[in-house]
Order: C-alpha cells, then sequence, then structure tokens
C-alpha cells in the first residue's frame, strides 16, 4: 500500500508539475494551477501519514522565530549533511574577523583573505568548491549576488554579532531560494527577540591596527509585545598587505511584534564599505622579497560600496498543526572602484584619452533586488511538510567613467562613460519538501524544486564589445533520502540530490551558455552516546559541464572559469566531539576527497593535448580542523585551535607552477566572563592569537598560461606559464572586551 501510494503520488507530481508554467515575457504565473499543486502534495503526503499515525497525539509545535529559516534548514536526524554554530560559539572568536574566518574550523571548509588578517574581501571554500557555488541565505533571503553569483563578505560588516544561528549545509543540501547550492549552502538567521531590556558594549584592538566597536540595544518585549533592537558597528584594519586597510561602518535595526501565535519581524541592515585594493596578489619573487608588499601604487585605488537590506518577516502559527511564513525583501547596491591605469590606449576608453594618457577610471554597478518568500508547513506527530515558492528580481547598471586623465580627448569631459550596460535577472522557484515515517525505524525525506531564471542583458561591457545576452533556464531538482535509526545512540542516511545552475554574467562574456548539472550521493552515520558524538559522511558529487575556476583572473580579480565536462568529487568526512572530563573536550574533523576531471583536455605548446583525469583546481585532498577546549574555571575557556590544508592545485592541469603547498596552522583563543554585582549583567575578555607559531604561508592564489613564438619548438609555439599568490598573515593578535547592562 505504501509504495503504491508513493508511486500514485509521484505521478500525481508529475502531471502537475507538467501543467505549471511561468512566463517570464508576460510576467504571469497561473496561481490557480500553482495553488493546486501544492495544496495536492501537501494533502496527499498527509492522508499517507495519517493512516500509519501512531497511536500517541502528541504534535510539536514549531518555535516561531524557526520558521524564518525552516524552508532551507535540516533537522538533525535528516538525511543532509550539515553542521550548525549558535550564536555562542560564533561570540568566542567574534573580535572583528568576517564570518567566513569565524568557519574556518568547519569540516571541508578553506577561508583565505586578500589582506590577509581575515577582515575585507575574505572567501570560503567548501568540499573545494568556489564561493560562487556556495549558496547564502539571510533569514531565507538570498544573499547572493544574482549576477556573480559570489558572496562578498565586505558588506556584512561585523554580521556575525548581529546572527542568532547559522547552519552550513555540505553537497547540494535541500532546496534553498535563489542561486543553486553546487558544493555548500550556508544559511543564516538574524537576532531573535529579547524578553528583557539590554545594552552591550564591545571593543577589540590587534595586529595592524586593527579596531572593532560594537555598541547592541534592547528595549524588551514591551506591553509583552513589542521589541525594539539595533547594532552599530565600526571596523578598521590596516591589513597585513601593506596598505590594503578595510573601513567598515555598519547597522542591523530591528523591530519585533510578538503574541502566542504571531511574530512579525520588521529589520533593516546595512554597511559600507571602504577598502584598498590587494587582489593583484604577488609573483613568487615578489613574494620571496617582501611578502607583505603591495604591488598597487596609486594612492586612491579603493573599492567602495554601499548596501542596504530591508526585510519584513510574519511568522503565522494557525493552529497546532499548521504555520505559514511570509518574506518581503528589498536591496539596494551601488558603489565603484577606482583604478589607476598608465600609457593606455585611446581604444580602451572609447577615444576619450589621447594614446598613451595615464588615466584614472571609476567602474560602477548600481544594483535593485527584490524577493518575496512564502512557505506553508504542516507538521502533525511524524510528518511535516513544507512548501513554497520564492520569487526574486534584479537589474543592474554596470558603467564605467574617467574621472582624470594625463591627455583627455578634444571635446571630452571629466566623468564622461566609456562603457555603458545593464542587466535584469529573475528567479522563480516553487519546491515541496516532505520528512514521513516509513517503517518504525526508518524516515524518509522528499523534497522537489522547479526553478526557472531568466537573464538578459545589454549594452556595452568593460572592453567596449557589444555584451547582449537573452537565455532561459528552467529546472528540476529532485532530492530524496533515508534515515535509519536503530536506537537513540545511532542513526544512519542515505540521500541522492540533484542541482543545476545557470552560468553567471562573466560566464557569458567568455561564450559559456550551458548550465552545469550535479549529482549528489550522500551515505552517512552518526553516533551519540554519553560525552562522545561522532558524524561520519562519504559523498560521491559527479557532474556535467562543471565550471571549473582556471586559475586565471580578469581584469578586476575575478576567477575566470571554464567547462570541464565530466568530472568529480569523492570524499569521506568524519567530525567527532568527545568530552574527556567536565573541564577538557575536543572537537575534531577529516575529510579526505579526490577530486577530478576527466579526461581533460588543454592546448599546450600548440597542440590540444589529451591530459587523461586532472586535479580540479583548489581542491585539497586532505583538510583537518581541530579544537582542544579547557574549563578550568567555570567562566574561563581555553582553546587550542588547529587547521591543515593539504596541497593543492591553481589550475587543472597538474603543472607544478600552479601547486599551493599544505600548511598547518595553530590559534589559540581565551575566553573569560566576570559577573560583578553591580551596573553589568557581565564582562566577557576575548583574546585571539592567530598562527602562534609564526608560519608563512598561502592559501590562495592564481595561475595561467602564455604562448609564444618558438622556432625550437615541432609547433613553432611554447606555452609559458605564471602564478600569482596572497600570503596570509603571520602571528597576530585580537583583544576584547564586552560590557552587558
Amino acid at each position: 500500500m505504501k509504495s503504491t501510494f508513493l508511486i500514485l503520488s509521484s505521478k500525481r507530481y508529475n502531471y502537475y508539475f507538467r501543467r505549471f508554467s511561468f512566463d517570464f515575457q508576460n510576467k504571469v504565473i497561473k496561481t490557480k494551477n500553482l495553488f493546486l499543486f501544492l495544496t495536492l502534495l501537501v494533502l496527499s503526503v498527509s492522508v499517507n501519514a495519517q493512516q500509519n499515525q501512531v497511536q500517541q497525539d502528541s504534535t510539536k509545535t514549531e518555535k516561531l522565530d524557526e520558521v524564518l529559516v525552516k524552508a532551507v534548514r535540516v533537522d538533525a536526524d535528516s538525511p543532509i549533511t550539515h553542521s550548525n554554530v549558535s550564536k555562542e560559539q560564533l561570540a568566542k572568536r567574534n573580535l572583528g574577523q568576517d564570518i567566513p574566518i569565524l568557519l574556518n574550523y568547519l569540516p571541508s571548509v578553506v577561508t583565505t583573505s586578500d589582506a590577509g588578517a581575515g577582515i575585507g574581501y575574505t572567501g570560503i571554500r567548501v568540499r573545494g568548491t568556489d564561493a560562487t557555488r556556495v549558496n547564502v541565505t539571510i533569514n531565507g533571503i538570498p544573499y547572493n549576488d544574482p549576477e556573480s553569483q559570489g558572496t562578498f563578505w565586505v558588506n556584512l560588516g561585523d554580521f556575525a554579532s548581529s546572527t542568532e544561528s547559522l547552519q552550513l549545509q555540505r553537497g547540494v543540501g535541500t532546496s534553498t531560494n535563489g542561486s543553486g547550492a553546487f558544493g555548500a549552502s550556508l544559511n543564516l538567521l538574524t537576532d531573535a527577540f529579547s524578553e528583557n531590556a539590554s545594552a552591550e558594549i564591545s571593543n577589540s584592538f590587534g595586529s595592524y591596527n586593527t579596531r572593532k566597536h560594537t555598541i547592541k540595544l534592547s528595549t524588551g518585549l514591551l506591553n509583552n509585545h513589542f521589541e525594539i533592537s539595533g547594532r552599530f558597528s565600526k571596523i578598521d584594519s590596516d591589513g597585513y598587505i601593506d596598505r590594503a586597510f578595510t573601513d567598515l561602518k555598519s547597522y542591523f535595526l530591528q523591530g519585533i511584534y510578538k503574541d502566542e501565535n504571531t511574530l512579525i519581524k520588521a529589520l533593516t541592515f546595512g554597511n559600507y564599505e571602504r577598502t584598498y585594493q590587494a587582489w593583484f596578489g604577488l609573483t613568487a619573487e615578489e613574494l620571496q622579497e617582501n611578502r607583505r608588499q603591495n604591488p598597487y601604487t596609486y594612492e586612491n585605488e579603493t573599492d567602495n560600496y554601499w548596501q542596504d537590506h530591508y526585510q519584513l518577516h510574519w511568522n503565522e502559527r494557525l493552529n497546532s498543526n499548521w504555520s505559514t511564513n511570509l518574506g518581503l525583501n528589498y536591496t539596494k547596491g551601488k558603489g565603484y572602484f577606482e583604478q589607476y591605469k598608465p600609457e593606455e590606449s585611446a581604444a580602451d576608453f572609447a577615444n576619450l584619452i589621447e594614446e598613451d594618457s595615464d588615466v584614472i577610471v571609476r567602474r560602477w554597478l548600481d544594483n535593485n533586488f527584490y524577493v518575496i518568500n512564502a512557505n506553508v508547513v504542516y507538521k502533525k506527530n511524524t510528518l511535516e511538510v513544507i512548501s513554497g515558492i520564492s520569487y526574486n528580481t534584479y537589474s543592474g547598471d554596470h558603467f564605467g567613467e574617467v574621472i582624470w586623465g594625463s591627455d583627455l580627448a578634444p571635446n571630452t569631459n571629466i566623468r564622461d562613460r566609456y562603457y555603458e550596460g545593464d542587466a535584469t535577472k529573475n528567479d522563480f522557484s516553487v519546491f515541496s519538501k516532505a520528512t514521513f515515517k516509513l517503517l518504525e525505524k526508518v524516515t524518509g525525506f522528499v523534497d522537489i524544486q522547479g526553478r526557472f531564471v531568466e537573464y538578459k542583458t545589454n549594452g556595452v561591457n568593460s572592453d567596449l564589445v557589444d555584451f547582449v545576452t537573452d537565455a532561459n533556464f528552467n529546472f528540476f531538482n529532485p532530492k530524496v533520502g533515508f534515515t535509519y535509526k536503530p536506537s537513540s545512540s545511532n542513526n544512519y542516511y542515505l540521500s541522492y540530490a540533484r542541482a543545476n545552475r545557470e552560468p553567471n554574467r562573466d560566464d557569458f562574456k567568455a561564450g559559456v551558455t550551458e548550465n552545469e548539472t550535479l549529482n549528489d550521493i550522500e551515505l552517512g552515520w552518526r553516533f551519540y552516546k554519553n560525552k562522545v558524538s561522532v558524524n561520519t559522511n562519504l559523498y560521491y558529487m559527479f557532474y556535467q559541464n562543471q565550471l571549473v575556476l582556471t586559475g586565471e583572473l580578469d581584469d578586476v580579480g575575478s576567477p575566470i572559469r571554464a567547462t570541464s565536462g565530466k568530472s568529480y568529487r569523492l570524499g569521506l568526512e568524519i567530525d567527532a566531539n568527545i568530552q574527556f572530563s567536565k573541564v577538557f573536550n575536543t572537537s575534531t574533523n577529516v575529510a579526505l576527497s579526490s577530486n577530478k576531471n576527466q579526461d581533460f583536455n588543454a592546448t599546450i605548446n600548440g597542440e590540444v593535448v589529451d591530459l587523461g583525469n586532472t586535479n580540479i583546481s583548489f581542491s585539497p585532498n586532505l583538510v583537518i580542523g581541530n579544537s582542544l577546549n579547557f574549563n578550568p574555571l567555570e567562566n574561563l575557556q581555553v582553546s587550542f585551535l588547529s587547521k591543515y590544508v593539504g596541497e593543492q592545485y591553481m589550475g587543472n592541469i597538474d603543472n607544478e607552477a600552479s601547486k599551493l603547498e599544505r600548511y598547518f596552522l595553530n590559534d589559540l583563543n581565551i575566553n573569560y566572563e566576570i559577573k560583578p554585582n553591580g551596573i553589568f549583567k557581565s564582562i566577557v575578555l576575548s583574546g585571539l592569537v592567530n598562527n602562534i607559531f609564526n608560519k608563512e604561508y598561502v592559501s590562495n592564489g592564481y595561475f595561467g598560461s602564455f604562448d609564444y613564438d618558438d622556432t625550437s619548438s615541432p609547433t613553432g609555439t611554447t606555452t609559458g606559464y605564471y602564478s600569482g599568490y596572497y600570503p596570509q598573515a603571520t602571528t597576530n593578535f585580537l583583544v576584547g572586551a564586552t560590557l552587558k547592562f
């Protein structure tokens, strides 16, 4: 009966999925079909589950705050590989560094920083996949830039201070909003409401003239229903790299209304950033000469960007079984980077300058981003069904202007634009996921998503080439999994998930028009007993048309990608926590992997060469994280943190010139809380010493090739190679104090 029903449900789903259509050109959504599709799926699974209900009718109700991220998160027994990080865990190391650096010790995570000290332009890779493949949401709202698909943490200064919790899902994960997860998804939940009035003042100082100043305020619940809270932060750092400074000003404001069944949140957060460019890196010779030098010399070679977010969330518990969430978002972003270019060609700047003129340009982005999410959750006994829709639309202007020239052309004015173009992107998705009991100890999970994307560009790009795109993609992303729980201590799971992604703006410029497809199989075991927990999983991620990083950078420092054809990532991840005693515990994770391009071809010395299987760029085969935690006193914690990252290649041809050497780092983190009987509720003193053994290491770089004429070569051409490196800080420290009222 069960299997027959599931087959019928699948047929129903496929029938209504085919009937559902989303017409981008006419901007018409056939809402009747959509509503019927979601309703039938929910009711079908509900009827089946109620036929197999257990005797007791102990319905669990959800915390309304958690409904904000319920649609994109999974629970502890889900067949999805994931890690959770709480507000308390973030706070221990939150002394000014960006969120990727705070997540450095999670399984399969590798982080890097352009300025070398973890503040400013920082990046995160998970299972070897770059930041453009990591889907990021804030309260369920997509945060990735729709065009580049990247995540710019420099625009979220001190956001850890306003984060209640986060979950990192590795692999495809569950259905999410925005660009598809192609290696990981990271969802953040902002501050929950506070019952009591409070205030905090935090200050931290450290190496490279780093300072963080934060003020947080909350009214507590007024009349048992209303709360207003906020945060204002200022972060400055000179950077480890010469003149690679960061200047961040950020805010977070939130108003809440709540009663027994309703939670309404209106929040706004934003950031202004000004950073000195450091994306050019260093050559091998420059690295040996002075690893802190910066090749840029123009005093205002800076990035300047403003970004403001406005969100409204309405969570409603209709009864003990049903709850709903509506989320609205508007994001405004605008900014430029300024660059000095000597002796430039007039043709490169639309003849606004004379030939061989020195020029200073500003390249601008001006964009608007709107989002609407709507979800409904049904939960009763062992059945939970979540269905929802998400629609976002983006518009962005790209233009460059000449703000100075040593020899301007006649009839040219300062701030004349030498290129100009615009882009629009519409992204609509519909999903339904269900968790239900199949047998006494077996739970099933089904998650089906349809995603429909339209991307259009018009105008001229920065190369003064016409850039016109009109692309549409329709994706079907199914996921299915099973969890077997033979005892309270053991949990086994198996899952399969598919994801599809459209090319980003730079891919289209490079001529890529086909989507990528990822199939992800996860097999895991979780063990919890007494003072020991172990999470172990095997994964096999195999791709079609994967866009891998070539190692090269474009003219603004963004990584260039190219289609690999067939490729795969195969790995084993082990994450263990052991409480040895009341005062000593350890957390360890190990990730072993093989990441390969299959039958990879490259042009070398003027001819196409079949290199067979090669290593995928920026994908180390071994990543280890470890934390030894010592609590000699109730309010004192000392943590010794270690991170090992194995060697990796910056290109895909296994060339020795592209190799990044392995590195092993160690940090020391100390937290001590004082609870005086006075005006302060508590005083928290924190200290962090990074890279305590003064290791000189490089965590990121770039690699490329060039051809030159060579009469001694059989083809008349020889291929040469170049590489660049981003050195990271040697021993450095941060200390801070938080006063809580």
